[in-house]
C-alpha cells in the first residue's frame, strides 16, 4: 500500500511539472476565443461604430504634413515614369472630358465605399455567421495597419500635386464625389493617400462575395467592383495606382493575421455556429443542420484540427471530417449560400 501511495504521488507531481495548474484551462480559453461563434448584433453595430469612429479621429489628427506630402506625391509620380506605369494623368483628362461618366465616378467614390462594404458585412452576419468574426477581422486589421501609412508617409493625391497637370474632378464638375474635395475638404486629412482603403475595403469585398456567394452573377460582380474601384480612384485623380498596391499589402495582413489566429483561412470556417445558448442551429422543420466545416457544437477546435466537444474537455475527440469532403489541398471547401 504505501509503495502504491509513493508512486501515486509522484506520478502526480510529474503531471504537475509538465501540465502547470490552470494551463488547461487557458488552453479552452483560447479554443473558446478563436471559435466560430454566431456574433451578436448590438455587438457589432457598437463596434464597426466606435472602430470607424476612431479610424476617422485618428486618421484626420495625423499631422498634415503638406510640404512632405507633396514632395512624396513628387517622387512617386517620378517613380512610375521611371516604370513606364505613369498613366493617369492621361486616364484622369479622358475621362474629365465625358461629364456624365465623371460625375457618376465622383458619386461611385463618395457612396460605394461605404454603402457596399457595410451591405457585405450584413451579408456576412445574415448568412455566414460562423465566417463573419474572422472575416470582419481580416477588414478591421487592414484598416488598423493602413493607418501607419497615413502617419509614416504622408502623400498628396495627384488632384493637389502642383504643377501636376490633374484636373480635381469634383471641383470642377461641382459634384460632391469626396471627402477631401470642395467644401467638404476641411472635415478630412487630404495628404493621407497611402495605403489607398478603397482599394483594401474594394478587395475585401470583391473576393468576400467571389468565395462564399452561390450565384454565378454575383461571383463576376465580386470581381468587377474592385477593378472598377481601380479605374474610379485614378481617373478621378484621388489616387495613385501605387496607393492601390499599398492598399493591396494592407490587406494581406489582415488576411494573414486572422488566419493565424482562427487557424484557418476565414472562408474556411463554418458557415453555422450555435447561438449564443449553445443550441445547435436548425433547418426547415427544426432539425439540425450538418455544420459544413465541421465544427461540434460548441464550436470549439482542437490543436490538431481535430474538434473537442463539451467545451473544450479532453478524453473525447470526435471524428476527423472525411477526405472526400475535402477541397483540394485538404481545407474545407467554403459553403456558398
Amino acid at each position: 500500500m504505501g509503495e502504491t501511495t509513493v508512486t501515486t504521488l509522484k506520478g502526480r507531481e510529474d503531471r504537475s511539472a509538465a501540465d502547470p495548474v490552470g494551463n488547461g484551462a487557458g488552453q479552452r480559453l483560447l479554443w473558446r476565443l478563436r471559435a466560430p461563434r454566431r456574433p451578436r448584433l448590438w455587438f457589432e453595430i457598437l463596434l464597426i461604430a466606435v472602430s470607424y469612429w476612431t479610424y476617422s479621429l485618428v486618421r484626420n489628427a495625423v499631422p498634415e504634413q503638406k510640404a512632405k506630402a507633396l514632395r512624396n506625391a513628387d517622387r512617386l509620380w517620378e517613380l512610375e515614369q521611371q516604370l513606364g506605369l505613369a498613366f493617369e494623368q492621361s486616364v484622369n483628362h479622358a475621362v474629365n472630358s465625358v461629364t456624365w461618366l465623371v460625375v457618376g465616378m465622383n458619386y461611385y467614390y463618395a457612396t460605394l465605399h461605404f454603402v457596399v462594404t457595410l451591405g457585405v458585412l450584413v451579408w456576412l452576419y445574415r448568412s455566414h455567421p460562423g465566417r463573419y468574426a474572422a472575416t470582419r477581422t481580416v477588414l478591421f486589421s487592414t484598416t488598423a495597419v493602413a493607418l501607419l501609412g497615413y502617419y509614416l508617409f504622408p502623400l498628396a493625391p495627384p488632384r493637389l500635386m502642383s504643377g501636376g497637370g490633374f484636373v480635381d474632378t469634383v471641383v470642377v464638375h461641382e459634384t460632391w464625389g469626396s471627402m477631401a474635395s470642395g467644401d467638404l475638404k476641411n472635415m478630412s486629412n487630404q495628404y493621407a493617400a497611402m495605403p489607398s482603403m478603397h482599394i483594401g475595403w474594394s478587395v475585401w469585398c470583391g473576393l468576400t462575395v467571389f468565395a462564399l456567394a452561390a450565384v454565378p452573377w454575383a461571383r463576376v460582380l465580386g470581381l468587377l467592383y474592385p477593378a472598377g474601384t481601380l479605374v474610379v480612384i485614378v481617373a478621378t485623380a484621388n489616387h495613385f495606382w501605387l496607393d492601390a498596391v499599398g492598399g493591396l499589402l494592407c490587406l494581406a495582413f489582415g488576411f494573414a493575421l486572422a488566419t493565424v489566429w482562427y487557424g484557418r483561412r476565414p472562408y474556411a470556417l463554418p458557415r453555422l455556429v450555435p447561438d449564443h445558448g449553445g443550441k445547435s442551429p436548425t433547418g426547415p422543420g427544426g432539425g439540425a443542420v450538418e455544420d459544413p466545416g465541421g465544427a461540434n457544437p460548441d464550436g470549439t477546435d482542437g490543436p490538431d484540427g481535430r474538434v473537442v466537444p463539451d467545451g473544450g474537455r479532453a478524453g473525447v475527440v470526435a471524428p476527423r471530417t472525411p477526405d472526400s469532403a475535402l477541397a483540394p489541398g485538404g481545407s474545407h471547401a467554403p459553403d456558398r449560400s
